[in-house]
Protein backbone atom coordinates (compact mmCIF):
# COMPACT_ATOMS: atom_id res chain seq x y z
CA UNK A 1 0.00 0.00 0.00
CA UNK A 2 1.31 3.54 -0.65
CA UNK A 3 2.72 5.12 2.48
CA UNK A 4 4.93 7.98 1.36
CA UNK A 5 4.15 11.60 2.06
CA UNK A 6 3.34 14.09 -0.70
CA UNK A 7 6.42 14.87 -2.73
CA UNK A 8 6.71 18.59 -1.92
CA UNK A 9 9.32 19.89 0.53
CA UNK A 10 8.58 19.54 4.23
CA UNK A 11 10.18 22.90 4.96
CA UNK A 12 7.00 24.95 4.85
CA UNK A 13 4.33 22.52 6.02
CA UNK A 14 4.35 23.81 9.59
CA UNK A 15 4.16 27.49 8.64
CA UNK A 16 0.50 27.73 9.61
CA UNK A 17 -2.41 25.67 10.84
CA UNK A 18 -3.81 25.49 7.31
CA UNK A 19 -0.58 24.30 5.67
CA UNK A 20 -0.06 21.69 8.37
CA UNK A 21 -3.64 20.47 8.05
CA UNK A 22 -3.30 20.32 4.26
CA UNK A 23 -0.14 18.26 4.58
CA UNK A 24 -1.47 15.82 7.18
CA UNK A 25 -4.76 15.30 5.39
CA UNK A 26 -2.85 14.87 2.13
CA UNK A 27 -1.11 11.76 3.44
CA UNK A 28 -2.39 8.59 1.73
CA UNK A 29 -5.36 7.00 3.45
CA UNK A 30 -4.69 3.76 5.31
CA UNK A 31 -6.08 0.53 3.89
CA UNK A 32 -7.14 -0.94 7.24
CA UNK A 33 -7.82 -4.41 5.87
CA UNK A 34 -4.48 -4.54 4.09
CA UNK A 35 -2.60 -3.18 7.10
CA UNK A 36 -4.08 -5.73 9.49
CA UNK A 37 -3.58 -8.58 7.03
CA UNK A 38 0.10 -7.72 6.55
CA UNK A 39 0.64 -7.43 10.32
CA UNK A 40 -1.05 -10.80 10.85
CA UNK A 41 0.96 -12.41 8.05
CA UNK A 42 4.29 -11.20 9.42
CA UNK A 43 3.28 -12.53 12.83
CA UNK A 44 3.24 -16.08 11.48
CA UNK A 45 6.93 -16.14 10.52
CA UNK A 46 8.77 -19.14 11.98
CA UNK A 47 11.88 -18.37 14.04
CA UNK A 48 14.44 -21.17 14.44
CA UNK A 49 16.33 -21.92 17.65
CA UNK A 50 19.53 -19.96 16.95
CA UNK A 51 17.63 -16.98 15.63
CA UNK A 52 15.25 -17.21 18.60
CA UNK A 53 18.13 -17.00 21.07
CA UNK A 54 19.41 -13.91 19.29
CA UNK A 55 15.92 -12.39 19.19
CA UNK A 56 15.37 -12.97 22.91
CA UNK A 57 18.62 -11.22 23.84
CA UNK A 58 17.83 -8.40 21.43
CA UNK A 59 14.36 -8.00 22.93
CA UNK A 60 15.77 -7.92 26.47
CA UNK A 61 18.16 -5.16 25.42
CA UNK A 62 15.20 -3.17 24.03
CA UNK A 63 13.00 -3.23 27.14
CA UNK A 64 12.17 -0.01 28.93
CA UNK A 65 11.48 -1.63 32.30
CA UNK A 66 8.63 0.42 33.63
CA UNK A 67 6.84 1.25 36.86
CA UNK A 68 4.28 4.04 36.68
CA UNK A 69 2.01 3.58 39.67
CA UNK A 70 0.82 5.90 42.37
CA UNK A 71 2.18 3.43 44.92
CA UNK A 72 5.75 3.52 43.58
CA UNK A 73 8.34 3.81 46.35
CA UNK A 74 12.09 4.42 46.31
CA UNK A 75 12.58 0.78 47.28
CA UNK A 76 10.51 -0.45 44.37
CA UNK A 77 12.41 1.79 41.95
CA UNK A 78 15.77 0.60 43.31
CA UNK A 79 14.69 -3.00 42.84
CA UNK A 80 13.58 -2.21 39.30
CA UNK A 81 16.94 -0.57 38.58
CA UNK A 82 18.81 -3.60 39.93
CA UNK A 83 16.75 -5.87 37.71
CA UNK A 84 17.42 -3.67 34.67
CA UNK A 85 21.17 -3.82 35.29
CA UNK A 86 21.27 -7.56 36.05
CA UNK A 87 18.06 -9.15 34.76
CA UNK A 88 19.19 -12.68 35.62
CA UNK A 89 21.55 -12.80 38.62
CA UNK A 90 22.40 -16.43 37.81
CA UNK A 91 23.59 -15.62 34.27
CA UNK A 92 25.71 -12.56 33.78
CA UNK A 93 25.70 -13.01 30.00
CA UNK A 94 22.11 -11.74 30.01
CA UNK A 95 21.95 -8.27 28.41
CA UNK A 96 20.94 -5.27 30.46
CA UNK A 97 17.65 -3.64 29.55
CA UNK A 98 17.66 -0.40 27.60
CA UNK A 99 16.18 1.77 30.32
CA UNK A 100 14.02 2.07 33.38
CA UNK A 101 11.00 4.34 33.05
CA UNK A 102 9.63 6.16 36.09
CA UNK A 103 7.78 9.29 37.17
CA UNK A 104 9.86 12.50 37.46
CA UNK A 105 10.05 12.38 41.26
CA UNK A 106 11.73 8.97 41.05
CA UNK A 107 14.37 9.88 38.46
CA UNK A 108 17.14 10.60 40.98
CA UNK A 109 16.52 7.28 42.74
CA UNK A 110 16.59 5.42 39.41
CA UNK A 111 19.80 7.18 38.32
CA UNK A 112 21.54 6.06 41.47
CA UNK A 113 20.27 2.50 41.02
CA UNK A 114 21.64 2.12 37.47
CA UNK A 115 24.76 4.27 37.81
CA UNK A 116 27.67 3.08 35.68
CA UNK A 117 25.67 0.36 33.92
CA UNK A 118 24.73 2.05 30.65
CA UNK A 119 21.04 1.59 31.44
CA UNK A 120 19.17 4.81 30.65
CA UNK A 121 16.61 6.49 32.88
CA UNK A 122 13.46 7.56 31.08
CA UNK A 123 10.82 9.70 32.71
CA UNK A 124 7.23 10.29 31.71
CA UNK A 125 6.26 13.95 31.78
CA UNK A 126 3.78 16.56 30.50
CA UNK A 127 1.03 15.54 32.94
CA UNK A 128 1.22 11.84 32.04
CA UNK A 129 -0.98 9.98 31.21
CA UNK A 130 -3.84 12.34 30.34
CA UNK A 131 -1.78 15.35 29.30
CA UNK A 132 -4.48 17.64 30.68
CA UNK A 133 -2.47 20.56 31.99
CA UNK A 134 -1.35 24.01 30.92
CA UNK A 135 1.81 24.17 28.83
CA UNK A 136 3.85 25.87 31.56
CA UNK A 137 2.96 23.04 33.94
CA UNK A 138 3.97 20.46 31.34
CA UNK A 139 7.28 22.20 30.71
CA UNK A 140 7.99 22.43 34.44
CA UNK A 141 7.37 18.67 34.64
CA UNK A 142 9.92 18.13 31.86
CA UNK A 143 12.53 20.46 33.37
CA UNK A 144 12.23 18.76 36.76
CA UNK A 145 12.87 15.35 35.19
CA UNK A 146 15.83 16.63 33.17
CA UNK A 147 17.32 18.39 36.19
CA UNK A 148 17.07 15.14 38.15
CA UNK A 149 19.14 13.41 35.47
CA UNK A 150 16.66 11.83 33.04
CA UNK A 151 18.29 10.57 29.86
CA UNK A 152 14.97 10.36 28.02
CA UNK A 153 11.60 12.09 28.28
CA UNK A 154 8.36 10.33 27.34
CA UNK A 155 5.73 13.02 26.70
CA UNK A 156 2.04 12.66 25.89
CA UNK A 157 0.34 14.71 23.20
CA UNK A 158 -2.86 16.66 23.78
CA UNK A 159 -5.22 14.14 22.21
CA UNK A 160 -8.18 16.47 22.60
CA UNK A 161 -6.45 19.15 20.54
CA UNK A 162 -5.36 16.60 17.94
CA UNK A 163 -8.83 15.09 17.55
CA UNK A 164 -10.29 18.60 17.27
CA UNK A 165 -7.95 19.25 14.35
CA UNK A 166 -5.79 21.76 16.23
CA UNK A 167 -2.64 20.27 14.78
CA UNK A 168 -0.46 23.35 15.12
CA UNK A 169 -1.17 23.50 18.88
CA UNK A 170 0.02 19.90 19.22
CA UNK A 171 3.04 20.63 17.03
CA UNK A 172 3.99 23.73 19.03
CA UNK A 173 3.74 21.81 22.32
CA UNK A 174 6.05 19.07 21.06
CA UNK A 175 8.53 21.70 19.85
CA UNK A 176 8.42 23.43 23.25
CA UNK A 177 8.94 20.14 25.12
CA UNK A 178 11.81 19.25 22.80
CA UNK A 179 13.44 22.59 23.59
CA UNK A 180 12.91 22.11 27.34
CA UNK A 181 14.42 18.62 27.07
CA UNK A 182 17.71 19.92 25.68
CA UNK A 183 20.01 17.02 24.80
CA UNK A 184 17.65 14.51 26.44
CA UNK A 185 15.99 12.23 23.87
CA UNK A 186 12.28 12.81 23.42
CA UNK A 187 9.67 10.07 22.95
CA UNK A 188 6.26 11.36 21.85
CA UNK A 189 3.29 9.23 22.99
CA UNK A 190 0.15 9.33 20.84
CA UNK A 191 -2.14 7.06 22.86
CA UNK A 192 -3.15 5.30 19.67
CA UNK A 193 -6.12 3.64 21.35
CA UNK A 194 -7.73 7.09 21.68
CA UNK A 195 -7.01 8.29 18.14
CA UNK A 196 -9.91 6.24 16.69
CA UNK A 197 -8.56 5.63 13.17
CA UNK A 198 -5.44 4.42 11.42
CA UNK A 199 -5.45 7.62 9.38
CA UNK A 200 -5.13 9.58 12.63
CA UNK A 201 -2.24 7.38 13.76
CA UNK A 202 -0.43 8.07 10.48
CA UNK A 203 -1.07 11.81 10.83
CA UNK A 204 0.09 11.82 14.45
CA UNK A 205 3.27 9.96 13.46
CA UNK A 206 4.19 12.54 10.84
CA UNK A 207 3.21 15.41 13.14
CA UNK A 208 5.45 14.10 15.92
CA UNK A 209 8.39 13.61 13.57
CA UNK A 210 7.99 17.04 12.00
CA UNK A 211 8.09 18.54 15.51
CA UNK A 212 11.40 16.84 16.34
CA UNK A 213 10.49 13.60 18.13
CA UNK A 214 13.43 11.25 18.59
CA UNK A 215 10.95 8.38 19.10
CA UNK A 216 7.27 7.95 18.38
CA UNK A 217 5.46 5.80 20.93
CA UNK A 218 2.11 4.07 20.73
CA UNK A 219 0.67 4.28 24.20
CA UNK A 220 0.82 5.10 27.88
CA UNK A 221 -0.23 1.58 28.88
CA UNK A 222 -3.09 3.16 30.82
CA UNK A 223 -5.96 2.61 28.35
CA UNK A 224 -7.80 -0.46 27.04
CA UNK A 225 -6.10 -0.58 23.62
CA UNK A 226 -2.34 -0.12 23.62
CA UNK A 227 0.34 -1.40 21.22
CA UNK A 228 -0.91 -3.72 18.49
CA UNK A 229 0.98 -5.23 15.55
CA UNK A 230 -1.13 -3.16 13.13
CA UNK A 231 -0.63 0.24 14.74
CA UNK A 232 3.07 -0.46 15.27
CA UNK A 233 3.43 -1.54 11.63
CA UNK A 234 1.83 1.73 10.57
CA UNK A 235 4.27 3.74 12.69
CA UNK A 236 7.21 1.74 11.33
CA UNK A 237 6.10 2.60 7.80
CA UNK A 238 5.97 6.25 8.83
CA UNK A 239 9.53 6.36 10.23
CA UNK A 240 10.82 4.48 7.19
CA UNK A 241 9.18 6.96 4.82
CA UNK A 242 10.19 9.97 6.90
CA UNK A 243 13.85 8.93 6.72
CA UNK A 244 13.54 8.33 2.97
CA UNK A 245 12.24 11.86 2.52
CA UNK A 246 14.29 13.80 5.09
CA UNK A 247 17.32 11.67 5.93
CA UNK A 248 16.33 11.80 9.62
CA UNK A 249 15.89 8.50 11.49
CA UNK A 250 13.30 8.32 14.25
CA UNK A 251 12.75 5.46 16.70
CA UNK A 252 9.56 3.55 17.51
CA UNK A 253 8.33 2.33 20.90
CA UNK A 254 5.26 0.10 21.20
CA UNK A 255 4.06 0.12 24.80
CA UNK A 256 1.39 -1.67 26.76
CA UNK A 257 0.05 -5.19 26.30
CA UNK A 258 3.26 -6.87 25.07
CA UNK A 259 3.73 -9.61 27.66
CA UNK A 260 5.24 -12.70 26.04
CA UNK A 261 8.38 -13.64 24.16
CA UNK A 262 6.23 -14.77 21.25
CA UNK A 263 4.66 -11.31 21.06
CA UNK A 264 8.03 -9.55 21.28
CA UNK A 265 9.49 -11.64 18.46
CA UNK A 266 6.49 -10.83 16.27
CA UNK A 267 7.24 -7.14 16.77
CA UNK A 268 10.91 -7.65 15.91
CA UNK A 269 9.84 -9.32 12.65
CA UNK A 270 7.66 -6.29 11.93
CA UNK A 271 10.66 -4.03 12.46
CA UNK A 272 12.97 -6.03 10.22
CA UNK A 273 10.47 -6.50 7.41
CA UNK A 274 9.05 -2.97 7.44
CA UNK A 275 11.64 -0.43 8.54
CA UNK A 276 14.69 -2.65 8.10
CA UNK A 277 17.72 -3.80 10.04
CA UNK A 278 18.79 -0.24 10.85
CA UNK A 279 16.02 -0.16 13.44
CA UNK A 280 16.99 -3.48 15.09
CA UNK A 281 18.88 -1.74 17.86
CA UNK A 282 17.74 -0.30 21.17
CA UNK A 283 18.75 3.17 20.04
CA UNK A 284 15.87 2.98 17.56
CA UNK A 285 13.37 0.45 18.90
CA UNK A 286 12.06 -0.15 22.42
CA UNK A 287 9.41 -2.14 24.22
CA UNK A 288 7.50 -0.31 26.92
CA UNK A 289 6.85 -3.17 29.32
CA UNK A 290 6.87 -4.40 32.88
CA UNK A 291 6.00 -8.11 32.77
CA UNK A 292 7.57 -8.88 29.35
CA UNK A 293 11.08 -9.19 30.79
CA UNK A 294 10.06 -12.07 33.06
CA UNK A 295 8.85 -14.18 30.15
CA UNK A 296 11.92 -13.36 28.06
CA UNK A 297 14.13 -14.56 30.93
CA UNK A 298 12.19 -17.79 31.35
CA UNK A 299 12.32 -18.54 27.62
CA UNK A 300 16.03 -17.72 27.57
CA UNK A 301 16.68 -20.24 30.35
CA UNK A 302 14.55 -22.83 28.56
CA UNK A 303 16.74 -22.51 25.44
CA UNK A 304 19.91 -22.75 27.52
CA UNK A 305 18.94 -25.66 29.79
CA UNK A 306 16.08 -27.43 28.07
CA UNK A 307 13.69 -26.80 30.94
CA UNK A 308 11.66 -23.99 32.39
CA UNK A 309 12.75 -22.38 35.60
CA UNK A 310 11.02 -22.87 38.92
CA UNK A 311 8.45 -20.37 40.11
CA UNK A 312 11.00 -18.37 42.09
CA UNK A 313 13.47 -17.98 39.21
CA UNK A 314 12.30 -14.51 38.21
CA UNK A 315 10.66 -11.80 40.22
CA UNK A 316 7.03 -11.00 39.56
CA UNK A 317 6.52 -7.31 38.84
Amino acid sequence: MPTSAPAHSLGDVTASDSTLRRFLHGLPGVDAVGLEARAASLGTRSIKTTAKAYAIDLAISMVDLTTLEGADTPGKVRALGAKAVLPDPTDRTTPTTAAVCVYPDMVAVAKEAVAGSGVKVASVATAFPAGRAALDVKLADVRDAVAAGADEIDMVIDRGAFLAGRYLKVYDEIVAVKEASGATRLKVIFETGELSTYDNIRRASWLGMLAGADFIKTSTGKVAVNATPANTLLMLEAVRDFRAQTGVQVGVKPAGGIRTTKDAIKFLVLVNETAGADWLDNHWFRFGASSLLNDLLMQRQKLATGRYSGPDYVTVD
